[in-house]
């Protein structure tokens, strides 16, 4: 049964990074820079990296997701990253910031909707982690013993 949740959340993280890389990767890569300084969190410099970079990170995240490589690490990964991105929008809902999500390119706004959106990727992505982490465990302990 948990073979198949593992699955079911490692195909739905899958299919959400990449198709946040493919809708960011679309677009002029400095649109994307330009949701990410409405954060106010990074230096000009940062922001323009992030924006160059972050899309071809997400992507390469999603083929390991689909692929099940390394899957406690790509889980652990995955979980990290969409914890910032959260803690993120949380602070600039929080703030009254009336910006852009940038979650899935340029033209969503952040809203309660968004939050609760990628509040439940996290929990996804953190129960995939502790599972594939208890499923490695288990295997090397059988292999050991």
């Amino acid at each position: 049964m948990m073979r198949r949740v593992r699955l079911v959340l490692r195909l739905v993280l899958a299919a959400v990074f990449l198709y946040a890389a493919y809708t960011k990767l679309r677009q002029p890569w400095l649109l994307f820079a330009m949701s990410i300084d409405s954060y106010h969190v990074l230096p000009e410099w940062a922001v323009l990296a992030v924006a160059r970079t972050l899309p071809w990170i997400e992507l390469v995240l999603g083929l390991v997701l689909a692929s099940g490589f390394g899957l406690p690490y790509a889980a652990l990964f995955t979980s990290a990253q969409l914890l910032v991105f959260f803690t993120m929008m949380a602070r600039a809902y929080a703030k009254g910031l009336g910006i852009d999500c940038g979650c899935f390119g340029v033209g969503e706004a952040l809203t309660g909707w968004s939050l609760a959106r990628d509040g439940s990727f996290l929990a996804c992505a953190i129960v995939l982690t502790a599972s594939a982490f208890a499923t490695r465990r288990k295997e090397s302990d059988r292999i050991a013993g």
